[in-house]
């Protein structure tokens, strides 16, 4: 039974992680139909943010600002430099600036700061522990599944309660009908961008509390991850996105478990792939259906 406890309070706050980056991937997908294969930039962003400032000797709490709001701006000037331009385009066509943002971010990262790993200091107390009952718990793991309750909990109140939230499920509804409505496409795209970064830039924070480092090609290791959450739970689901990234971490720590010790991450993550290719035999579309959208 410990063991089992244990394993469920770890692959909730791996899970968090990827629901986080997930529910970011399906916010814009629901009002883009784009799968947005430069989310996972923006780790990048704010772990280069945050090793630069680390350099000058900042206080934690304000490297964990700056990387948020870091990937918030990031974010939304992806949207005006890359994406806004395409947006009428043809899907296939607006796939290719998502992957060349994320190409020329592993090069400009490599020409501007350096191709190898830089490691900045962290907080010491990330790995505190403390056992109940044979159960060892992890501070990190709690702050992560605390500090995912309680963005999901505001993003359910942002998108029930105020009229950013509204125009934004109305777009991902049906664009043209919002619009006729008097939605402006510009602002809500943008918004909806803006709060992608926030949620990207709360996840980097617990990533880079746990593994203090800034390479180029961080963000590609967590972006398959996020896409693959988001597909389990079917794109453009906001709670699909969540239980996908929940299901998805769960999945990898008790395999991770059970697996006979000593086994590679790489092979952990075929099987956990082989299990997500036969919940897409049963349910192609995911876990839960999404009604398709006109795109603008």
């Amino acid at each position: 039974m410990s063991t089992l406890l244990q394993n469920i309070v770890d692959g909730l706050g791996r899970g968090g992680t990827y629901a986080l980056l997930a529910l970011g991937i399906s916010l814009i997908f629901g009002v883009m139909h784009l799968v947005n294969f430069a989310h996972a930039e923006l780790i990048t962003v704010g772990a280069y943010a945050a090793y630069g400032l680390a350099e000058a000797d900042v206080n934690w709490w304000i490297l964990a600002v700056a990387i948020v709001v870091s990937a918030v701006v990031a974010s939304v000037a992806v949207e005006r430099v890359a994406f806004r331009w395409v947006r009428t385009a043809s899907p296939f066509t607006m796939l290719l600036p998502s992957f060349a943002i994320e190409r020329l971010s592993h090069a400009l990262w490599q020409v501007l700061v350096s191709p190898k790993k830089q490691t900045f200091s962290g907080p010491a107390w990330a790995f505190d522990t403390w056992s109940v009952g044979g159960i060892r718990l992890e501070l990190m793991d709690l702050l992560t599944i605390g500090v995912t309750i309680a963005v999901l909990a505001l993003t359910a109140l942002v998108f029930t309660r105020t009229l950013f939230g509204i125009a934004v499920r109305g777009a991902a509804e049906d664009f043209d009908a919002a619009r006729l409505m008097g939605v402006r496409a510009n602002r809500v795209i943008s918004g909806a961008f803006a709060y992608a970064g926030f949620l990207a830039g709360v996840a980097a924070v617990m990533i880079l509390m746990r593994s203090p480092t800034a390479e180029p090609t961080l963000g590609a290791d967590w972006l398959l991850k996020a896409v693959v959450a988001a597909v389990i739970g079917g794109l453009g689901s906001f709670s699909g996105a969540v239980i996908g990234g929940l299901a998805l971490g769960l999945a990898e720590v008790f395999l991770r478990s059970y697996l006979p010790a000593g086994t590679p991450e790489r092979l952990t993550d075929a099987f956990v792939f082989a299990l997500i290719a036969v919940l897409f035999i049963v349910r192609p579309a995911g876990l839960f259906k999404v009604t398709s959208a006109e795109r603008v």
